[in-house]
């Protein structure tokens, strides 16, 4: 197209150039571009960046109850004394989980067209979003590595169960592939806050956690385990709250298109067979046999939890606390409201 394009040599830079010898060639080359970003955003090869949750890892006996749990099916509590399974050691889960896929994939990538001047270049902004893995660090002995191959037959490793410090409910996945468009729905979440402490008629929320489902399929060969989610009451207060969350950020043209008439079904996902670390890729190991897991824990009381906020949450990045990092969050009610 008669361009030079021109992408950036350091780190520090975000932006690619395009130059020509007329605005007109200029344009073109920018229109093009601007075509490949949209057919990309729509392709499952630009990953999910970022998504809308409810953060249960807020409640410390959660996650000790996890860790547990995970710690109980691998048989390293014993083993391990005081290196109990790290409740930052697993894989990224935020949900609509045949969607959710590995950080070692091909990396997101945030992009912008911005002109420059009428005749000179265009620049894209384009940044990439960290990936994070955390290598596993549980030492083994003799019976470890026994009990490990059994579950390996069984499809069962440490890379399929979610990091508790990362447990929550999932309201709503998002592709926001630039600064622009994260600070958009950064805006929708604050802009809607009054209009869920309606939905919620000022009221604190809880939800009821117990028992094991399997996402689809059978527990012989599982690609989700998940604890199923009641709110307490039964009011369906919560997920009233949500489909105002959602509807707004439809409304903003936030939300892809595939995704606009997506059912929710709120549940807590506990084990997740796309997150498994592999070095090559097999179908027999897309999914697992929990029905062990189920014959142990498929009444397991995880017990009720106040649901105190939703968050904008990043993919593949984190805060301090462990939890996915937070580019913003709305309050909800954790005291009743007198009148």
């Amino acid at each position: 197209m008669g361009v030079n394009i021109i992408f950036p040599s350091s780190k520090k830079d975000d932006s690619v150039i395009i130059e020509g010898n007329s605005a007109e060639s200029v344009n073109k080359a920018s229109e093009k571009i601007q075509i490949i970003i949209d057919k990309a955003v729509k392709s499952p090869n630009l990953d999910y960046s970022h998504f809308i949750s409810l953060p249960l890892a807020i409640h410390p006996g959660l996650v000790d109850k996890l860790v547990n749990f995970q710690n109980s099916i691998l048989g390293i509590v014993e083993i391990n004394q005081g290196e109990d399974l790290d409740p930052n050691s697993s894989g990224d889960t935020s949900d609509e989980e045949d969607k959710d896929q590995q950080s070692d994939k091909i990396p997101l990538v945030s992009v912008a067209l911005k002109a420059e001047d009428a005749d000179a270049h265009v620049k894209i902004n384009i940044t990439n979003v960290p990936l994070v893995s955390y290598p596993a660090k549980v030492l083994k002995s003799p019976a470890s590595d026994l009990k490990s191959s059994k579950l390996l037959d069984l499809g069962i490793e440490k890379s399929i169960f979610i990091k508790p410090k990362t447990f929550h409910l999932t309201v709503l996945m998002l592709k926001l592939w630039n600064k622009d468009r994260v600070k958009a729905a950064a805006e929708v979440l604050q802009s809607v806050s009054s209009k869920v402490l309606d939905a919620l008629d000022n009221r604190p929320v809880s939800v009821r956690l117990k028992g094991l489902e399997c996402m689809r399929g059978s527990f012989a060969k599982a690609h989700v385990l998940y604890a199923p989610v009641q709110e307490i009451g039964g009011e369906d207060r919560l997920l009233h709250a949500c489909y105002t969350i959602i509807d707004a950020f439809v409304e903003a043209g936030l939300v892809i298109e595939k995704d606009v008439r997506q059912k929710l079904k709120l549940h807590a996902t506990v084990m997740n067979a796309r997150h498994r670390k592999r070095k090559r890729r097999s179908r027999k190991l897309d999914s697992f046999d929990a029905r062990g897991i189920f014959d142990e824990y498929g009444s397991e009381e995880w017990g009720e939890y106040l649901i105190r906020e939703a968050h904008l949450s990043q993919r593949f990045a984190f805060d301090e606390n462990g939890y996915y990092h937070c580019c913003a969050s709305i309050p909800f009610p954790e005291n009743m409201q007198l009148d």
